[in-house]
């Protein structure tokens, strides 16, 4: 009977812990963080990649989040000669529905915004002078499923989904700005994305 009875205490606490998770009052935490290298042969130095865009969220309600991912980016390409450095800001909105007591199915509206410089890399990999200040402001609205196998981590399964995205480069010599839009569906179900938010 004891083993009963703390089992269904123990079942009791996972169910409410899983409930509990996206109630209002609840604090949401997360983020990205990605690096890659690579080299192409006769290649003086390695293209690099770095970013790290820490998130945090507040349950506003029942069920719905609103935050901002606040980070840095990183990247140098020998073959394309060019570095890209940006301050990264991102408020975000969320909204879960229930589908069972561990799983919720959410939407996920971000406006990342990008402020940073371009440089030019020589043939030798070297990083040269400020050619560029960079803008990038977008919206991005990603569909996805999150697992909560404890109280306070959500492990969570989405796609990119709609986007856009408005670029603007002012060149430093000149001060001319060109100007990039695009727009696009991303549903590849073959390259999501994996990650873990941890709920307080």
């Amino acid at each position: 009977m004891k083993k009963v009875l703390l089992s269904l205490v123990a079942v009791a606490a996972l169910t409410f812990g899983a409930k509990a998770q996206t109630e209002k009052g609840k604090i949401i935490l997360g983020g990205n963080v990605g690096i890659s290298s690579s080299k192409t042969d006769g290649a003086p130095k390695s293209d690099f990649s770095f970013s790290v865009v820490p998130n945090v969220g507040y349950f506003v309600g029942n069920n719905i989040a609103i935050g901002t991912g606040v980070g840095y980016t990183y990247d140098k390409s020998v073959s394309t000669h060019e570095q890209n450095e940006a301050f990264v800001v991102a408020p975000f909105g969320r909204y879960y529905v229930n589908l069972s007591d561990q799983f919720k199915f959410f939407g996920h509206l971000a406006v990342p915004m990008a402020f940073g410089t371009e440089k030019i890399v020589n043939t030798n990999g070297d990083t040269g002078a400020k050619v560029a200040s960079t803008t990038l402001i977008g919206v991005n609205l990603a569909p996805g499923f999150a697992f909560f196998p404890t109280k306070k981590v959500g492990i969570e399964f989405s796609v990119n989904g709609l986007s856009y995205a408005n670029y603007t480069a002012k060149a430093e010599a000149t001060g001319i700005k060109t100007k990039t839009n695009g727009f696009g569906l991303s549903a590849d179900t073959f390259a999501p994305k994996l990650g873990v938010q941890f709920h307080f």
